[in-house]
């Protein structure tokens, strides 16, 4: 029997900062649903974001002292099994009882931990898979330690390693002094990760792993150029016969309007009539005007500048001005934080703003609003795009990444499938804003595109 195992830091519904947790915690189960016959297995921190019904459902299988570097560190082994796939959960309170899953003082020592531990583990348990699927540079050094370190192992060796690349603006980059102490490795390992001047865990994964993957074939191509490989554009063309590009995909059954419990009525695209509901509901819910006239324009995102959030700070005003409403929500950054928030402040019964994390509401938002808005500068894949598009929610897209992959301008009822932009300017944007908004007014043409969907 052939089997994988996913490595990576945070794994959906366990414990999630965005997406790399959503498709860990969905593609794994779908490769076993497709064939069963295959062994899949993932691995993250148990982070004390873990919740206790999650906790109360794991089995402890074992301890085992993992060397880093010069210290040698306690690690319990957990497991469960969820939908046919076995869950690892490898705890060490030093470091992984904290309120972040990122953006400690000591990222490096605690992921180092963590690669160490996975490879560790294999020995441990006397489970040695046939693939290693890293994901991000939280688990970039597992797979240079397994090429450049374990390979004397015979068990490790014909072990093949994938390494998916969700962020390239993410890379790992550490001070060069703390090679061997925190991330063991030796000076004959320096060359692999290595780069100007640092430490670059990213760089050393794409030069280890057997496969290179991102998470969508136009996000493949751009980050090999110097618009968007955030400096490794050189590695990754280098590189670039084992570099591929693999669009993401969303879990159907989790989004999927016909049986969703968070949404305030179900609906299909054999029958719509649900949406309007779930559309009165939503702008009940952020004090809009109830009208089912008005298209409703939304954004469910993370608050970076990345998101193309500077496009619509620039033309917020006309948005709403032609006689549409906007609803927003998330966290982040806060200078758009504080934007948004007094956008709304100043806009009540036309702007909805909610600075939170809100699962269920976000469901909501995709069922009830008819545009969903994402005008990313850089975006590696985006699933947004997708749940919209799975509640009959039309996006309108910056063409970048696996938003360019996924969703194709609209010219007819039976080409396109929402509306998109290509130059990262605000007038762009608000072109094709107007463009759907101009085609709402036709609802016999726009129900034929929320169907196709």
């Amino acid at each position: 029997m052939k089997c994988i195992l996913f490595a990576g830091g945070e794994i959906s519904p366990f414990a999630s900062t965005g997406g790399l947790a959503d498709v860990m915690g969905s593609l794994p189960e779908a490769i076993k649903k497709v064939n069963p016959e295959i062994d899949v297995r993932c691995v993250m921190p148990l982070h004390s974001k873990v919740n206790l019904e999650w906790r109360q459902k794991m089995k402890f299988e074992r301890w085992v002292m993992v060397d880093v570097s010069w210290r040698s560190q306690y690690c319990g082994i957990f497991s469960l099994v969820k939908n046919g796939v076995t869950y690892y959960f490898l705890d060490n309170e030093m470091y992984f009882n904290r309120s972040n899953l990122y953006g400690e003082y000591d990222d490096g020592e605690r992921y180092s931990f963590f690669s160490y531990a996975l490879l560790d583990m294999m020995r441990a348990m006397d489970f040695f898979p046939d693939v290693l699927h890293a994901n991000d540079w939280q688990t970039a050094l597992s797979v240079i330690a397994l090429k450049q370190k374990y390979w004397t192992d015979e068990r490790y060796r014909r072990i093949k390693a994938f390494y998916t690349i969700h962020n390239i603006e993410y890379q790992g980059i550490f001070d060069m002094a703390i090679l061997g102490d925190v991330f063991g490795l030796d000076y004959e390992n320096k060359n692999v990760v290595e780069f100007n001047g640092c430490i670059n865990l990213t760089k050393g994964a794409i030069i280890c792993a057997d496969y290179v993957t991102t998470v969508s074939s136009q996000y493949a191509k751009e980050i090999q150029t110097e618009q968007y490989g955030a400096g490794l554009q050189e590695i990754l063309k280098m590189y670039s016969d084992k570099v591929d590009g693999i669009v993401n995909g969303i879990d159907v059954d989790l989004y999927n309007p016909k049986k969703d419990k968070d949404i305030a009525s179900k609906y299909s695209a054999s029958n719509l009539s649900g949406k309007a509901v779930n559309k009165m509901e939503l702008q009940k819910k952020f004090g809009l005007e109830v009208n089912p006239e008005v298209p409703v324009i939304a954004m469910v995102t993370r608050l970076a500048g990345h998101k193309g959030l500077d496009l619509v700070k620039t033309i917020a005003e006309e948005i709403i001005w032609y006689d549409a409403q906007f609803i927003l929500l998330g966290t982040g950054e806060k200078e758009y934080e504080e934007f948004f928030r007094f956008f709304g402040e100043r806009h009540p019964g036309k702007a909805g703003i909610s600075i939170s994390y809100d699962r269920k509401l976000s469901k909501l938002i995709y069922a009830g609003a008819d545009m969903f808005l994402m005008p990313s500068k850089t975006e590696a894949c985006g699933l947004a795009q997708m749940i919209a598009s799975r509640y009959g929610t039309v996006p309108i897209v910056r063409e970048t990444g696996g938003l360019y992959d996924t969703i194709k301008p609209y010219v007819n009822d039976k080409e396109g499938n929402g509306f998109t932009f290509s130059s990262y300017n605000a007038y762009d944007l608000l072109y094709v804003i107007r463009q759907a908004e101009d085609l709402y007014r036709d609802q016999n043409h726009w129900s034929k595109l929320m169907k196709k969907l």
